[in-house]
């Protein structure tokens, strides 16, 4: 029997251990194979196979394990555990929220990271840290790839399920999938898994059927639906009901739907509607990552010499445009083409790796036409996979300087050498956009910068907040606008003038979380703009069809005014403006001395064109000062509050009870954006305002 003690180093788990040698002692424990142990360090370059258990993660530190070497059975004690990969200080915030997410609710989760902050080492952790069995699924077979080396960077052993990697393997308790070889083999994942990860989960979709839909992002199984993600989740949410879903992405937004998620940690509202995800539970914003030398800073420069102009084109719902009407702008500007793949050129004479992203296919050959052949590299999506492969390893290994894609390195993409991006392709996807830059900003030695060259005018902030909504025009910008209710800061699209001063913003609700002596935390049901039901004066969406306190129809505001156009004894008038006056009685109504004092509002409403629309309403008599505040109230105590930036309780409404008070409301009267009008014998009579109008016809002043 030895007496003597051994240092063994393994890689790629790197563990420093002790051996003792027991003699052939039948020990219960784990069972390694060696080749050798010498005089020094022994070091194993294959990751090591466990004999008698399909699983490490178990193997902690100060844990006991048996190794059989050659004809002796020996004694291993874990002194210290060093993986390869130490976690960043926000990559344990991540990997702590989750635990306490999960720890408390089903409920699906988020984490948003930028795009090189190392999502992969996140994952590695959180399946690492797993007792049961895991799923972890993405898009592409390099980031399937590229997560399961993370994981086995552990000294951990993990199956892949990937037709476009040549494996299906599910027995293992971790699994790195792609979405569409799960989804195409259901019969497979027959197993109760705990945890469902989803890398790039922005591209995760609600169910198509709306009936089944739920906000946690899990489905019926008996639902039709041409949703991969879905169709899995709901598998898998079939064995176990109690499954939890985690997506991890740099973009949390996207065109055509919104914010993938509804709720965020820090306390406010993204959507009412119902998301893919629930909760974002974590987020770190890429000013941080760049700042603290995380990532390489970008520098960004606006091609205005030498430039696309896409304006004329009209982008789909998800931001894109069509590429037979790119093809046929790019085809005139031939020359533009070449002048800008010169000046790429130019400019990359001292960078390590460049990619351009062209706007179609065509467009990409033309681009790769211009550039040095030995020295360059196109894909697209029909390049064949392994002839795609070889040209991306070319491209990392440097063998190739320039690399041509159409919208297939957006994602999943990982060469920290690049150091400039060329855009010569249009987008109105922030998150495209980003995703684009992000591909240039991972470290690399020798590289202090990432130059990003934008030819299509873009006029996207790399780092400006998402604000979850289409850009309503061009001067807008994301302008903060406190809650008077509940003085939440909430992000709008809004509009400012020169000094910085807010004019408008297109904000509707408030999206601050408000907390409840019960403990709940809810939406703070302050709306900027409203619809006001008109059976139970309750606020609603604008764009509601139905009251959301005593659900009855609400009238499509469009199909009001069409209407009223349509009849000859109707009167419609574009609102630029109110003025408000008093009406004088006639001093030989009455010998009364107050009887001639004025006591009747007068509410002018003008047209654009200089047409008008009036109504009254008499102080002296309760009903019709009812009627007004019936009328105005609401929409006066917003101004109210919204010019003083006063807090007050969302329900609370101010009152005008006398003339005098009416009059000094002139420069914040509520005005509609349009006012219909019924032919009453000699007069008009108004029976329409519309307020916070958002439909298909021209508002006052609108071009």
């Amino acid at each position: 029997m030895w007496t003597r003690k051994r240092s063994v180093s393994i890689s790629p788990r790197r563990f420093e251990i002790h051996l003792a040698l027991l003699g052939a002692q039948n020990q219960t424990g784990r069972t390694f194979h060696f080749d050798q142990v010498g005089q020094k360090p022994y070091t194993k370059p294959e990751p090591i196979i466990l004999e008698s258990h399909p699983q490490v993660a178990t193997t902690k530190p100060r844990a006991s394990a048996i190794i059989r070497l050659s004809s002796f059975t020996v004694y291993c004690q874990v002194i210290d555990y060093v993986p390869h990969f130490q976690l960043r200080d926000y990559q344990q915030d991540a990997v702590a929220a989750t635990l306490a997410h999960f720890r408390k609710s089903n409920e699906s989760a988020v984490i948003v990271l930028p795009t090189g902050a190392g999502k992969s080492l996140v994952i590695a952790e959180l399946a690492r840290l797993a007792r049961r069995k895991i799923l972890v699924l993405t898009h592409v077979k390099e980031l399937v790839e590229q997560n399961h080396q993370k994981y086995e960077s552990y000294g951990l052993t993990a199956g892949i399920f990937s037709a476009g990697l040549k494996q299906k393997v599910t027995h293992h308790q971790v699994t790195f999938a792609s979405i569409q070889s799960v989804a195409r083999n259901l019969d497979q994942f027959q197993h109760e898994y705990s945890l469902i990860i989803i890398d790039e989960c922005h591209r995760v979709n609600l169910e198509i059927n709306q009936n089944t839909q739920t906000t946690a992002g899990k489905a019926n199984p008996t639902t039709p639906t041409t949703n991969q993600y879905q169709q899995v989740i709901a598998q898998l949410t079939h064995t176990n009901p109690n499954i939890k879903l985690l997506g991890l992405t740099a973009t949390p937004y996207r065109l055509g739907l919104g914010w993938i998620y509804r709720r965020h940690y820090r306390g406010f509202v993204r959507s009412e509607q119902p998301r893919p995800f629930e909760h974002c539970i974590y987020e770190l914003p890429l000013r941080y990552l760049i700042k603290r030398g995380y990532l390489t800073e970008p520098k960004l420069v606006d091609a205005t010499v030498l430039q696309y102009d896409f304006s004329s084109l009209n982008a789909n719902v998800n931001g894109e445009y069509s590429p037979s009407e790119l093809n046929a702008l790019l085809n005139k500007h031939h020359r533009v083409t070449k002048g800008i793949v010169e000046q790429v050129l130019t400019l990359s004479e001292d960078r390590q790796g460049v990619m351009i992203f062209a706007a179609t296919v065509e467009h990409a050959k033309e681009i790769y036409s211009y550039l040095p052949e030995d020295r360059s590299a196109l894909i697209i999506g029909a390049t064949d996979s392994q002839e795609r492969d070889q040209r991306i390893q070319d491209f990392k290994d440097r063998k190739i300087k320039y690399l041509v894609n159409v919208s297939v390195l957006t994602t999943g993409f990982d060469a920290p050498h690049v150091d400039m991006i060329a855009i010569l392709r249009p987008t109105q996807s922030v998150s495209l956009y980003q995703q684009i830059i992000g591909r240039g900003l991972r470290l690399s030695p020798n590289k202090h910068d990432c130059l990003v060259m934008d030819y299509t005018g873009n006029e996207f902030d790399l780092y400006q907040p998402e604000v979850g909504e289409k850009k309503p025009n061009s001067q807008s910008k994301p302008v903060q606008v406190i809650c008077p209710a509940c003085q939440f800061p909430n992000v709008f699209w809004g509009i400012t003038d020169d000094d910085g001063d807010l004019i408008e913003h297109y904000g509707r609700r408030c999206q601050g979380l408000v907390d409840h002596d019960n403990g709940e935390r809810t939406q703070c049901d302050y709306r900027f703009v409203f619809k006001e039901c008109p059976h139970c004066n309750s606020e609603n969406d604008i764009a509601a069809r139905s009251c959301t306190t005593c659900h009855k129809v609400l009238v499509d505001p469009d199909d009001m005014l069409k209407k009223a156009l349509q009849l000859r004894d109707s009167k419609v008038i574009r609102c630029s403006g109110v003025s408000l006056n008093t009406v004088t009685p006639d001093p030989r109504s009455g010998n009364d001395p107050e009887s001639i004092k004025p006591c009747k509002l007068k509410i002018t409403y003008h047209d654009e064109d200089g047409a008008e629309l009036n109504e009254t309403f008499d102080f002296s008599k309760p009903n019709q000062v009812h009627t007004f505040n019936q009328l105005f109230a609401k929409r006066i105590s917003r101004n109210i509050l919204n010019k003083l930036n006063e807090v007050s309780t969302p329900n609370h409404t101010y009152t005008v009870d006398t003339l005098e008070q009416a009059l000094k409301l002139h420069l914040i009267f509520p005005k509609p954006d349009f006012v219909i009008a019924k032919k009453d014998k000699y007069y008009w009579k108004i029976k329409n305002r519309i307020f916070d109008y958002e439909g298909s016809y021209r508002k006052a002043e609108q071009l």
